[in-house]
C-alpha cells in the first residue's frame, strides 16, 4: 500500500537502509551516487528489450543483464533478477554497492542493527539498500518468485557473470552443483566477498548443503 514503510535502521556504513516507497522521500547518498553516474554515463536515449538482454544462472537465480558491464569498475550496471521459491542466498558482504527495487513477489532480507541480526519482509514496491561491507543475506520462503531490479557497478556485475553460467530467457533454473560451489568461493576471493560460516548461517534458518 502507498505510504507503508518497513522498519529502517540508522544509516551507517556498516548498516542496511531500507525504503518502503520509491521516491517518497530521499532515497539514499549510495541510490543517489549510482543514478549520478548512470546519467552521465549514458549518453543517448535507448530502449533494452528482452531479447537484448545477456541472461545467466546464479546459484539458483536468474540475472538478466539490462545494463551490462562496462570498463569502468564503478560505471552502473542493471540487472533484473528473479529468485524462485525456496532459494537463500547466505550471509556475505562485499565492497560494492547494491540498491534493489522489488518488482513483484515478497522476499525476506537479513539486516545486522547494532550487533544483532534479524530478517525484514520487503515487498513490491518497496527498495532495498545495501551499503558497500554491510552483512546481509536474502531467502524466499514464499510460493512465487521474486523479481526485482538491481543498480550496482560494472565490477560487481562481472562478478556475476564469472560465477553464473549463460542461459535462455525461458529455461529453468536449478541448485548449483558441489563444483559451482567451489568456483563460486575462489572468484568471490577475487573479488573480496566476506562469508558467513555455516554455524553463522545455520543461527539465522540457512542451512548450507
Amino acid at each position: 500500500m502507498q505510504g507503508e514503510r518497513i522498519s529502517r535502521p540508522a544509516q551507517s556504513a556498516g548498516r542496511m537502509a531500507y525504503r518502503a516507497s520509491y521516491g517518497s522521500e530521499e532515497i539514499g547518498q549510495e541510490s543517489i551516487v549510482i543514478m549520478e553516474k548512470l546519467s552521465k554515463t549514458v549518453l543517448f536515449a535507448h530502449v533494452v528489450r528482452k531479447g537484448d538482454c545477456s541472461v545467466f544462472e546464479v546459484l539458483g537465480a536468474r540475472v538478466e543483464f539490462l545494463v551490462g558491464p562496462q570498463a569502468d569498475d564503478e560505471a552502473p550496471c542493471i540487472i533484473r533478477g528473479t529468485m524462485p521459491p525456496g532459494v537463500s542466498v547466505p550471509i556475505h558482504s562485499h565492497k560494492a554497492v547494491e540498491v534493489f527495487f522489488i518488482l513483484s513477489g515478497n522476499i525476506e532480507v537479513l539486516i545486522e542493527d547494532g550487533g544483532k541480526m534479524s530478517w525484514l519482509e520487503a515487498s513490491a514496491g518497496n527498495l532495498i539498500e545495501i551499503p558497500s561491507k554491510a552483512k546481509h543475506a536474502f531467502r524466499n520462503r514464499s510460493q512465487h518468485p521474486v523479481i526485482n531490479l538491481l543498480h550496482t557497478t560494472s565490477e560487481h556485475g562481472r562478478y556475476f557473470q564469472e560465477i553464473g553460467r549463460p542461459a535462455t530467457s525461458g529455461e529453468s533454473v536449478s541448485p548449483p552443483a558441489s563444483n559451482g560451489i567451489q568456483h563460486l568461493l575462489k572468484t568471490a576471493r577475487r573479488y573480496g566477498y566476506w562469508f558467513a560460516t555455516p554455524e553463522e548461517n545455520a543461527s539465522v534458518g540457512i542451512t548450507l548443503l
